[in-house]
């Protein structure tokens, strides 16, 4: 049995860049040691993706009203058709190296429960990737030098034990909302959120957003409001990196560094995920943003 099973709801094929860094992306995760790859969803060229790379293909999901695939179906269906301790969903763009599989062995060895999540370096692929000998390494050396550290802001993985995430709200794919209640639900459920940024590199292929009505950012679209309804609120949905409660460095989990962003991210989120209290959490949040504004004014 694998280790981990990546899964994963591509955009459609029709687009010749974005067919380039998916495959791109999707082929990296090929190359993983005890790793199952799960591609979910009958998009146009990913039936044939799936063939060329030989990976799982389950093209039949839930949709919502637009056509994007249902996170729960995708979580529950990942399980279904490949049983193994550990699940990861990464997004189709996201090239991943071998330090992924090593920094889930690392945690999964001090901890039962927990999701795995960090930043990402951006970084401009046009071409088809090179995965001759030795790639990983010219890749990784190129991006360091040329990529860009994406703030953390948006997650574009989360690795988990089988027994995390057992149920989640119907949230649609590919829009904004849904990581953010992962992060949430992880502290409120009381397993540590780790940031991995340290020990691992993902390396997102860049990309405009033509992919979606009117060519607009995920976060503007509609389906959005409907998945911080079902997030609970957006309370529920201003959870990023910045709340991690731990951090993976050389493959120990240590506690998160406290800085001033942080701190204050601690103090606005308390009441939320130890009194449930949404009224206080935006009070606090309000606030917050007051303080900036009168700060930013007097510079």
């Amino acid at each position: 049995m694998p280790l981990i099973t990546i899964f994963s709801a591509p955009k459609p094929f029709t687009d010749p860049h974005i067919a380039t860094i998916q495959r791109n992306a999707i082929a990296s995760w090929t190359r993983l040691p005890d790793v199952n790859v799960v591609l979910l969803g009958d998009e146009p060229g990913l039936a044939k993706t799936a063939a060329d790379l030989g990976v799982t293909h389950i093209r039949e999901i839930s949709r919502s009203e637009s056509g994007a695939p249902l996170m729960d179906a995708m979580f529950r269906l990942a399980k279904e058709s490949s049983p193994t301790p550990l699940y990861a969903i990464v997004n189709a763009d996201i090239i991943l190296f071998d330090d992924f599989v090593q920094a889930a062995k690392n945690v999964s060895a001090q901890r039962e429960k927990f999701v795995l999540m960090g930043q990402r370096w951006d970084f401009e692929i046009n071409e088809p990737l090179d995965l001759s000998e030795g790639w990983a390494n010219r890749l990784r050396s190129t991006v360091h030098r040329l990529g860009e550290l994406h703030r953390p802001a948006g997650s574009d993985y989360f690795l988990f034990p089988a027994s995390c995430y057992t149920e989640l709200p119907a949230f649609i794919i590919g829009r904004a909302g849904w990581d953010n209640w992962m992060i949430y639900h992880a502290l409120k459920s009381g397993f540590p959120a780790i940031d991995a940024t340290a020990d691992i590199m993902i390396v997102h292929q860049n990309h405009d957003y033509a992919h979606l009505p009117g060519g607009q950012p995920h976060y503007k679209h509609p389906e959005t409001e409907t998945n911080i309804h079902l997030a609970g609120g957006r309370p529920m949905t201003r959870f990023t990196l910045l709340d991690a409660n731990k951090r993976l460095v050389n493959g120990k989990i240590l506690p998160q560094k406290l800085d001033s962003i942080r701190l204050w991210r601690r103090i606005e989120a308390w009441p939320l995920l130890a009194l449930g209290s949404t009224h206080l959490t935006n009070t606090l949040w309000r606030l917050q943003k007051l303080v900036s504004r009168k700060g930013e004014n007097k510079c």
